[in-house]
């Protein structure tokens, strides 16, 4: 895995998942979900861009949070909205 020194990563902060049970968007909406992200800025957890809502994408895009990392057991990577690299 490549990764490069993104200036996005001075926004991550020591944040707390929101609503660790899932996304939080689809939990309101009732809508299903396929893999989640958490923000590192806020710790708002959001839907994968694989599900149906995209959740985590639209809440990067409106909040301004582009850095989430994978809140799937297991996973540790993260992931810049705004320059669709790992990072």
């Amino acid at each position: 895995m490549t990764t490069f020194s993104d200036p996005h990563l001075s926004m991550v902060r020591p944040v707390t998942p929101r609503t660790p049970e899932g996304c939080e968007d689809c939990l309101r909406m009732g809508t299903p979900w396929v893999h989640l992200r958490l923000c590192l800025t806020c710790g708002h957890v959001g839907c994968c861009d694989s599900s149906p809502m995209r959740h985590a994408r639209a809440h990067a895009a409106a909040d301004g949070h582009p850095v989430v990392r994978s809140f799937e057991p297991g996973e540790d990577w993260r992931w810049c909205f705004v320059h669709e690299a790992m990072v």
